[in-house]
């Protein structure tokens, strides 16, 4: 009985510092990739500016952003995440 035990503390010590070692590479390869990203792919910021919201605000059809929020939850709750949006437009008013 007491060789089997051994056996199975040799299996899971090796299974255990296998699965150690390999996601310590998966860690590192990350990490090193994100570091050789941000050196070499150049950053695109939006420059700031002091203007108001509202002259940035579309006089277009385009509901306003919690409107849209709104409308896409409608959506999924509705179709049980099935649905899908593909564009959003003001109706005219007939009487």
């Amino acid at each position: 009985m007491t060789e089997n035990v051994q056996i199975a503390l040799t299996v899971l010590a090796t299974g255990m510092i296998t699965v150690f070692a390999i996601l310590s590479l998966v860690v590192l390869s990350g990490n090193v990739l994100i570091r050789i990203v941000n050196r070499f792919v150049p950053v695109n910021e939006v420059p700031k500016t002091k203007r108001s919201k509202n002259l940035f605000r579309r006089k277009s059809n385009v509901p306003e952003p919690a409107t849209m929020a709104a409308i896409i939850a409608a959506v999924e709750l509705a179709t049980g995440g099935t649905g899908k949006i593909t564009s959003i437009e003001k109706m005219s008013a007939k009487n």
